[in-house]
């Protein structure tokens, strides 16, 4: 089975998580991984194009075949919730830019995936992504450990979600003697 690579990104805008892996038939290979900080003394705006720059600088420089974004959960701070959701907007745009398919997880689904409980806490995720990915140590902020357990779960959904692409597609393409025209379109 052919490799693929995967970026997977934990979206905000104090710290953006990215992580990169090759995944090869069930293994998965860290190839990278990365922490955009942003400081609070810069507005806003420029935060964001903080983000936007090193999410395609990211896009470019490893050139993923798909895109794992952690979808935005239920937050009690609304306002940090919609300066995250910018942040995600922003990255979301950036990849729709890049043309690359996007794979979408929520943090339960990110959870199940990489540690076999959708209540798995922090340290359980970033043990299980530092044991897949054969590390000697885990990735020193939590984003980074997201970033990879987005790619890595969003990498198996991704080609699950391929081969039945696929299969449809062939489906689809075998003629049958019912169809139109060669029947002469009695039915």
């Amino acid at each position: 089975m052919p490799s693929i690579r995967i970026l997977g990104i934990d979206p905000g805008f104090g710290r953006t998580g990215l992580g990169v892996i090759d995944l090869a038939g069930g293994n998965a290979t860290h190839v990278w991984h990365e922490v955009i900080e942003t400081s609070k003394e810069e507005d806003f705006s420029s935060r964001l194009i903080v983000v936007r720059n090193d999410v395609a600088e990211a896009i470019r420089r490893f050139s993923p075949q798909c895109v794992a974004v952690e979808s935005l959960f239920f937050q009690t701070n609304v306002r940090t919730a919609m300066k995250v959701g910018m942040a995600r907007g922003v990255i979301l745009l950036v990849i729709a830019d890049a043309g690359v398919p996007l794979i979408e997880l929520t943090p339960n689904q990110v959870k199940q995936g990489i540690a076999g409980w959708g209540g798995a806490d922090k340290r359980q995720v970033q043990d299980m992504v530092k044991r897949l990915l054969k590390l000697s140590v885990a990735p020193k902020l939590d984003d980074a450990s997201d970033a990879l357990a987005l790619a890595i779960v969003g990498g198996y959904a991704y080609r699950v979600q391929n081969k039945f692409t696929t299969i449809e597609t062939r489906v689809n393409s075998i003629s049958s003697p019912w169809d139109k025209g060669r029947l002469g379109g009695v039915l």
